[in-house]
């Protein structure tokens, strides 16, 4: 602990469950006073594994005894929403935590089946009829609806020469291979995450409900969509 926090004095947070968790946050209020004789500051301990918000719990009150009450908790571990709205309920004493794997795998669907459909060649709508594949044909766009509120109120799909009410969705983004559309900074990008979560309604944020977001299929392209049945079963 000591080696790395010379290593890293201006960040220093210490993962500490290695061995034993509880042992280790008394190393650290041992440790404390002679960091600060150097001039470091403990910023945080992590946790990674076991029952975390026990752990949290445990090393919290040993903290506290000793002096350190401005060190944070932080948690990592195979975290998902579910794990955090926990934390949340049993008011757990978790500053931050990390969520890594669960948020760039699918945990709940492991594999992504995907397939290119054809839904339009030489300006003509197609689609797919398979018994549960069945797809929209032509080419399309979605328009997004908000409440007086500013949140999600409901998508129209349609096809792309419809205009309707609402902001477009699809975008064009690359042209034979090239950008034409610029790219965002990763600030950029943060901004538009966190203004976009703020449009969410209330039941699109809970974990313990399900809801589905209404997505309406416009008039012409249900119309177009048996256009092309008709012809196909002319044929």
């Amino acid at each position: 602990f000591e080696h790395f926090a010379s290593s890293q004095p201006d960040n220093v947070v210490l993962l500490i469950d290695t061995y034993d968790t509880e042992a280790a946050a008394e190393k650290i209020v041992a440790l404390a006073p002679r960091l600060r004789g150097k001039g470091i500051t403990i910023k945080a301990v992590r946790l990674d594994s076991g029952d975390l918000v026990e752990h949290s719990k445990k090393v919290r009150a040993i903290l506290d005894r000793g002096g350190l009450d401005t060190v944070r908790i932080f948690t990592s571990g195979n975290l998902d929403e579910y794990a955090l709205n926990n934390f949340r309920r049993v008011d757990a004493p978790i500053d931050g935590f990390g969520v890594g794997t669960r948020m760039v795998t699918s945990s709940d669907r492991p594999y992504l089946d995907c397939a290119y459909k054809l839904e339009e060649y030489a300006g003509i709508p197609r689609r797919k009829r398979s018994e549960g594949k069945a797809t929209w044909p032509g080419r399309k766009q979605v328009y997004r609806n908000y409440s007086d509120d500013g949140k999600l109120a409901f998508d129209m799909l349609t096809l792309d020469a419809d205009p309707q009410q609402g902001q477009p969705l699809l975008q064009h983004v690359m042209q034979d291979g090239k950008r034409v559309a610029p790219k965002k900074t990763l600030i950029e990008a943060r901004e538009y995450a966190l203004k976009e979560l703020k449009t969410l309604p209330e039941n699109l944020c809970r974990l313990d409900r399900k809801y589905a977001y209404p997505v309406t299929v416009s008039d012409v392209l249900q119309n177009c969509t048996r256009e092309v049945d008709s012809r196909n079963m002319s044929l």
